[in-house]
Order: structure tokens, then C-alpha cells, then sequence
């Protein structure tokens, strides 16, 4: 699949209005058109989120995980420019970091006041998927959403990815990547006693990963966000078993990531594909650690946040029990999703306030 012909375009552009309006209603309307509540675990669905399920089913898209691997890529995108919309940013600057595709986000408060302002906290931000997708326009919207509303420059990493480039060349470019970023913090305009690391899903593992490493090495950080973390390639959970169906993420999925990624003979407990199994240094940063309530990747987490707080890692556990996996990204259609982004967005001001 190229970046589509024309009839594509125009298919896309017709999903993209239906999603808007769709997303756009009552919730009472929304309610007769998804069917009745989804409610598993303890927990209901939130009604704009089980609509757009059930519209993707209806579009006939093929899941990412049957797909090419270039093909999948490309409906990533599609699939993420549908969701993101387009959301205000002050600025954004494409860079190379550590030798890698990089793109930086500035908000509009800091591009907008004449006078030189004191320099800037920053979010190190690696995307999710898999490990075999994902890129700096798949996750464009929501670190714009990051930077406005968190109210710091957010530094998006584009780090190689598997098949081609298979384990640990994702976890050296995250650690090599954020080395970089704090040996430029003049270069950037950023106060270095407040560096943050975060990612989603496999962005997620690699920002857990360089929190770790950066506590190991003495490197600066203040800060982790941590939204639905993979931090277990053994994948023996239960949320697996309860939502590997029927809510976007699916085992195939999360088995064709680890294919994908791990080396032959891999131990998947190998801490640097798996932060469940490693140890906790001195000094390891704050975190934030949020989950999605419909994801199979919910209860590895948890429990990465419950190893953290046991260490003596000060930690906040947030689950969104009414989201899917991929919520981060929904923060241009639908109300549930975009609301969880926010409230991530303020966490991560909060996390990188100034210090009294």
C-alpha cells in the first residue's frame, strides 16, 4: 500500500466525517447505536469508545496484525490521523537526535511572549506499536497535546523498528536518545533538573527502560510516564485472557509483536525487553503509570507499578477502567478518550512543576 490513490483519499476522508459526526453525539444516541453496555471485569465500556469499535468493524479495515508490514504501517497513520485531528501547537521543529528521526514540540505559551523565558522542562517521548509501527506522525496529535497542556517541550524520538531491526536495537536508541537529550539541554532550552521520559504500549517499555538506566548512570530524570506500559514479553495475565478479543489490541497482535522483535534464544525476561524482571536501582525517577481497563496489557502495568512502589519508587497508578488500548491516541473524535489524555497531560505539569 502506497500513501493511497485518489478513491483511498476519498474513502478515508467519508470514514473520517462518519467517525467525527458518530463521536460527535449524545451519549444517549451513541448508546442506541453501539447496543448494549459492554461490561466485563467490573467494568463498562465507555459508549463512545464501544461505538467506534463497532464502526471499524463495519468499515471492513483489515487489523494491523494481518496486514504487510509497510501496509500496516500506512494504516496506522490513516488510523491515527482519523482519531488525532488536528490540535494546536506553538511550534514544531524536525531534528535529528542521536542520529535518529526526531520531532519537537514547543506550546504556544512559549512561542508567544517576546521576552527570553527560563528554560523549559522537557518530556523524552517514545510511541508505541509493537515495536514493528508507529512513528512521529502516528502519535503527532496527542504529543501536541503533551506540550500544550502539560505545558512543556515534548522531544519525539522515531527509533528503529523490528522486523528489520530486531532486539535491543529499540532499547540502545531509546537510552542513546535520551543521553542526547540531556547532553543538549542549552542546544533545546531545557532546565535540566526537569527531564521526563515517557512513552505508550512499547513506548511505554523503552521509556521504563531509560528511567531505569538513567538512575543507573547517573543521568537526570525527573519524571516517567508510563501509559499502558509493555513490561512483560511473558505476557501470563489475565487481562490477556479476558480482552485479547474484541477491543483493537489483540493476542495476535501482541504475538506477532514479540516474533517481530525478539531474537531467537531471547529470554523474554530479559530486563531490557522486560522491566518486570529488573532490578530497581537507587534513585529510580517518580512515576506515572496509567492503564486502559479493556487492555491486555493492563495487568502487566500494574504490576510494573506495584515493583516500582515496592522499591521505594514514589508511584501513581491510574486505571481508566471505561478505555481500550490506543485511547492515547483517540484525542481528536469521541469525549472518554480525549478527557483520559488530559488528565495524563496534567499529570506530567504536575510531575515537572518547579521545584520549591
Amino acid at each position: 500500500m502506497s500513501n493511497g490513490s485518489p478513491l483511498q483519499a476519498l474513502a478515508h476522508a467519508a470514514q473520517k466525517a462518519a467517525l467525527s459526526a458518530a463521536m460527535s453525539l449524545p451519549p444517549s444516541v451513541q448508546r442506541r447505536l453501539a447496543g448494549s453496555p459492554v461490561v466485563l471485569d467490573g467494568q463498562t465500556l465507555a459508549v463512545d469508545t464501544q461505538l467506534m469499535l463497532k464502526l471499524q468493524k463495519l468499515s471492513g479495515d483489515p487489523p494491523i496484525e494481518t496486514m504487510a508490514f509497510p501496509d500496516g504501517r500506512v494504516q496506522a497513520r490513516v488510523q491515527t490521523a482519523m482519531a488525532g485531528g488536528k490540535q494546536p501547537i506553538g511550534a514544531v521543529r524536525d531534528l535529528e537526535v542521536a542520529g535518529l528521526p526526531a520531532r519537537l514540540y514547543t506550546p504556544r505559551a512559549r512561542v508567544s511572549v517576546a521576552v527570553r523565558q527560563p528554560p523549559a522542562p522537557l518530556l523524552v517521548f517514545f510511541h508505541g506499536g509493537g515495536f514493528f509501527f508507529g512513528d512521529l506522525d502516528t502519535h503527532d496529535a496527542t504529543c501536541r497535546i503533551l506540550a500544550e497542556r502539560g505545558e512543556a517541550l515534548v522531544l519525539a524520538v522515531d527509533y528503529r523498528l523490528a522486523p528489520e531491526h530486531r532486539f535491543p536495537a529499540a532499547y540502545d536508541d531509546a537510552v542513546a536518545a535520551y543521553r542526547w537529550a540531556v547532553e543538549h539541554v542549552e542546544e533545546l532550552g531545557v532546565d535540566r533538573d526537569r527531564i521526563a521520559v515517557g512513552g505508550d504500549s512499547a513506548g511505554g517499555n523503552l521509556a521504563a527502560g531509560v528511567a531505569l538506566e538513567a538512575a543507573r548512570s547517573g543521568l537526570p530524570c525527573a519524571f516517567q510516564l508510563l501509559v499502558y506500559p509493555a513490561t512483560d514479553a511473558t505476557r501470563a495475565t489475565e487481562s490477556l485472557r479476558l480482552f485479547g478479543a474484541g477491543f483493537y489490541l489483540s493476542a495476535e497482535f501482541m504475538e506477532l509483536a514479540n516474533d517481530s522483535y525478539m531474537t531467537e534464544g531471547l529470554d523474554p525476561r530479559d530486563p531490557r525487553l522486560s522491566p518486570a524482571y529488573a532490578d530497581v536501582p537507587e534513585g529510580v525517577a517518580p512515576a506515572y503509570v496509567c492503564t486502559a481497563g479493556f487492555d491486555p496489557l493492563r495487568d502487566e502495568g500494574e504490576a510494573y507499578a506495584r515493583k516500582l512502589s515496592d522499591a521505594g519508587v514514589t508511584v501513581e497508578l491510574k486505571r481508566f477502567e471505561d478505555q481500550i488500548h490506543s485511547f492515547f491516541n483517540i484525542v481528536g473524535v469521541g469525549r472518554s478518550s480525549r478527557a483520559a489524555v488530559a488528565e495524563i497531560a496534567d499529570r506530567l505539569r504536575a510531575g515537572l512543576a518547579p521545584r520549591a
